[in-house]
């Protein structure tokens, strides 16, 4: 899928009108219709099926919260596959309706950006269930999942549901990420099937009974999966001679010397062009080394590995992005903008984004978000790093800096984790001296 892109000089957007905020449209039965027809040749070609758990305890019209993993380009294709012809609202991406806004407002959609703090977004969603009477799918993950584990999860989930009032339905997926992997360059792979469990999690009333840790601590259980394993555990094999293609997106550290961009994923090998080691990647998602030391097997235990590396970087204040990037902005639904070509750093002290002839100068705090915006090969342009806030979002795509994408986002989370610890600290040690 494309995206509108025009050139304009940075000072243009600048100068653009803003759009107005708008509240939530009632989903259009017609268009519901379509999209469901349109799902249909995908999810018989994934030989999709769902299971169902308490789902008795919500009224078939009755609006619900569903919160639902996020794995492929094929999850929402699944969902109006579960609950048409459920209304049905969801939230999206802003930079989703640019050249689309009027569509996908008609069929519910309720924009935001993504990791930014967005106040209005919960009275969007209460005005969807209370006024529209529409159920509102949201993946509160907010980005795909890069190694086919979870990501992290918003804090304080547990105050949206108890703001919300309505019952919370949870779905989990199986086989989309194995199907479609993101780093795989878009590549759909056969004879994958994809399954869903659709549960009543919560209704109104336990909510109520709950505290907000203990609802995060239940969503947290609920969005634990890892798709390499349930491959190996279903025995599905994956005999694509392309399914290395794009490895080393995610795994950009090689294990066995320590170098890093030098990973290249082919074909279905994974090879370190600084020492020559290689890895196959099997028919069950397992890497194998031609020679020496298997040292991770399973792709994630390597992605983990390297998440403990880059905190270890930002704890030693070693870690650094510091990479030419050409510039998108986006200000309004009309298009992604093109302003020129800059510099993005990211380092302990957070991002800043360089740029236009000097008239751009970025800068966003580690605490701004606790993860971030990162996709490969995004609207068929480049791999992507977004930052930015709810008046302009800059997307940055990396020049000949290799693979770095996943590094950033892995260095934005645990560097928000460093920072958030660092006040509860300081606040222990004052209570601590006070008494």
């Amino acid at each position: 899928m494309k995206i509108t892109v025009r050139k304009k000089s940075y000072a243009q957007v600048m100068a653009l009108r803003r759009p107005k905020h708008r509240k939530p449209l009632r989903p259009s039965f017609l268009l519901r219709c379509l999209i469901r027809l349109l799902a249909i040749p995908d999810l018989l070609s994934a030989r999709f099926s769902y299971t169902t758990e308490r789902m008795e305890l919500v009224g078939r019209k009755e609006p619900c919260l569903i919160l639902m993993n996020h794995s492929s380009f094929i999850d929402m294709k699944a969902a109006y596959g579960i609950f048409f012809p459920r209304r049905l609202s969801f939230v999206c991406t802003s930079d989703a309706f640019v050249g689309l806004n009027w569509i996908l407002r008609l069929v519910g959609a309720i924009p935001t950006n993504k990791f930014v703090s967005d106040v209005r977004l919960i009275s969007d969603m209460q005005y969807a269930l209370r006024e529209k009477k529409s159920s509102v799918l949201m993946y509160p993950e907010a980005s795909y999942t890069f190694d086919g584990t979870a990501t992290p999860l918003p804090r304080k989930m547990g105050v949206l549901l108890k703001k919300l009032k309505v019952p919370v339905v949870t779905v989990t997926t199986s086989g989309a990420f194995s199907r479609e992997p993101l780093y795989n360059c878009l590549q759909k792979r056969k004879n994958v099937p994809v399954s869903a469990h659709v549960r009543c999690l919560l209704t109104p009333e336990e909510i109520a009974e709950r505290s907000v840790a203990e609802l995060d601590a239940m969503l947290d259980e609920v969005f634990t999966f890892d798709g390499f394993a349930w491959q190996r555990k279903n025995n599905i094999h994956i005999d694509s001679p392309t399914r290395a293609d794009g490895l080393s997106r995610i795994l950009f550290r090689c294990c066995a010397c320590g170098a890093e961009g030098e990973m290249e994923g082919k074909g279905i090998a994974l090879r370190c062009k600084h020492c020559g080691k290689t890895w196959h990647l099997d028919t069950l998602g397992r890497l194998q080394a031609l020679k020496g030391e298997n040292r991770f097997p399973h792709i994630p235990d390597w992605y983990a590995w390297q998440r403990q590396e880059v905190r270890r970087e930002l704890e030693e204040g070693t870690y650094k992005l510091d990479v030419d990037v050409d510039i998108g902005m986006l200000v309004d639904y009309k298009a992604i903008y093109m302003v020129g070509s800059g510099r993005l750093t990211h380092t302990a002290e957070g991002f800043t984004l360089t740029g236009c002839d000097g008239q751009l100068e970025y800068t966003q705090s580690p605490l701004a978000g606790y993860s971030l915006y990162a996709d490969y090969y995004w609207y068929e342009i480049a791999d992507v790093i977004c930052i930015g806030n709810n008046d302009v979002l800059y997307y940055c795509f990396p020049k000949n800096a290799g693979d770095v994408v996943a590094k950033t986002r892995m260095a934005t989370e645990e560097l928000y984790k460093l920072k958030k610890k660092r006040p509860a600290r300081r606040a222990k040690a004052a209570e601590a001296a006070e008494e």
